[in-house]
């Protein structure tokens, strides 16, 4: 649906994409648009074409359909060197983490209180336990039987190195795996309780810089998309800006999450800055804020209002509207089938090309002629939208 009484078409957007927790370079992204981009603009019927930025953390995008002709440029806010250094230590660092982690969700009770609002992404949480639980015990098992074979010193040693050699395999396999790397994510969020460390604290003023400047160098639309960890930190980033009165009434800015993954991070005890920019930007309505999610997406908490479920909810709240990319209905029974139990190419789906695109086309919405609020202000939140409240006691 589109806003019957929509603006003027956008001519000029600046987009700026803020990822999840991915220690690649923005050029990941600038292919998958180009990829993905194509192969939608080939199913709509649209044109789409792509062009770098130097520097390498961007691109422009043209856009033309029925004599509409728009120019968007796509700004990646890069955080991955935060995130490449969370991932130094190697196998020792990981089992680390995972006792730190596992104290604080256990500790806190959020790993319950989330599990009663969404097991599919708990579960998916504790794949990384579990794997490198079984990892640690295969490589036990393999040293001890290797030591009772030999006996004495030395069969000592032989099972202490081939159960090492087994830990390393893992890591080494963890381009498969995902293991190491979700421990990781999920313990760089909790870390802190759910604070943001001061690194990336400052590195979200930065972003909150950048944007403000753009809105104000005439563009028609400033977008901001962020990506499931990247979604909270987008949250943060505009609470900011509109907490000191530096969004622009006339140029639209927009804030669109994916894949949200709002309460694993709002449920922690410490999470007292995530908690008030979401019911900072719960509370307004100068930024307009959509959050797609979709059941079939197991690593998100779909359909669940982040604002609400964070216990931050006013009688008077706005924001967002929270609807489905409906993974069934809008990728082909072929495609559903392929990608149904690649649950890590299912949390990047919302990025990419759609068999059967319904109200939600990331591509449109990023680089076609109607604003986020023009296209979806009439559209209603989806009925089943949880707003069941996950935050600590105070």
């Amino acid at each position: 649906m589109t806003d019957p009484n929509p603006g003027p078409p956008v001519r000029r957007r600046k987009v700026f994409y803020l990822p999840g927790y991915d220690p690649f370079p923005p050029r990941r992204y600038r292919e998958l648009y180009r990829r993905e981009g194509a192969a939608q603009a080939r199913i709509s019927g649209y044109e789409l074409s792509l062009q770098g930025q130097p520097g390498g953390t961007g691109w422009t995008v043209q856009f033309a359909e029925g004599g509409a002709e728009v120019h968007s440029t796509v700004t990646v806010l890069v955080w991955s060197d935060l995130v490449q250094a969370s991932m130094q230590g190697g196998v020792t660092a990981s089992y680390l983490a995972l006792l730190r982690t596992a104290w604080i969700y256990l500790g806190s009770g959020a790993l319950w209180r989330l599990a009663r609002l969404r097991k599919g992404p708990v579960i998916a949480a504790l794949y990384p336990v579990v794997a490198l639980l079984g990892q640690l015990a295969v490589a036990l098992g393999l040293g001890f039987a290797l030591w009772g074979a030999i006996g004495g010193v030395f069969g000592g040693l032989s099972g202490l190195v081939l159960g090492l050699a087994v830990l390393q395999g893992g890591y080494r396999a963890d381009r498969w795996l995902y293991a190491h790397y979700l421990m990781r994510d999920y313990a760089y969020s909790a870390r802190d309780g759910g604070a943001y460390p001061a690194p990336l604290a400052a590195r979200l003023t930065e972003f909150a810089e950048t944007i403000a400047a753009a809105a104000e160098e005439g563009a028609d639309e400033v977008l901001v998309v962020g990506h499931s960890s990247g979604a909270y930190l987008a949250i943060s980033v505009l609470a900011e800006l509109n907490r000191q009165n530096r969004v622009a009434v006339t140029v639209p800015l927009g804030l669109l999450t994916l894949g949200q993954v709002v309460p694993m991070v709002s449920a922690l005890p410490r999470a007292n800055q995530l908690r008030a920019d979401l019911a900072e930007m719960g509370a307004q309505d100068r930024i307009f804020w959509l959050d797609v999610t979709a059941p079939g997406d197991g690593c998100a908490f779909a359909l669940c209002d982040p604002v609400a479920v964070s216990g931050v909810a006013g009688a008077d709240q706005r924001a967002p509207v929270v609807i489905s990319a409906r993974f069934t209905q809008t990728l082909a029974p072929e495609t559903w089938a392929r990608l149904r139990w690649r649950f890590f190419q299912l949390h990047f789906q919302y990025l990419c090309a759609f068999d059967r695109p319904g109200d939600y086309d990331y591509f449109r919405i990023t680089a076609g002629p109607l604003s986020l609020r023009d296209r979806f202000a009439d559209r209603a939140s989806s009925p089943s939208v949880l707003r069941r409240n996950v935050a600590p006691r105070p």
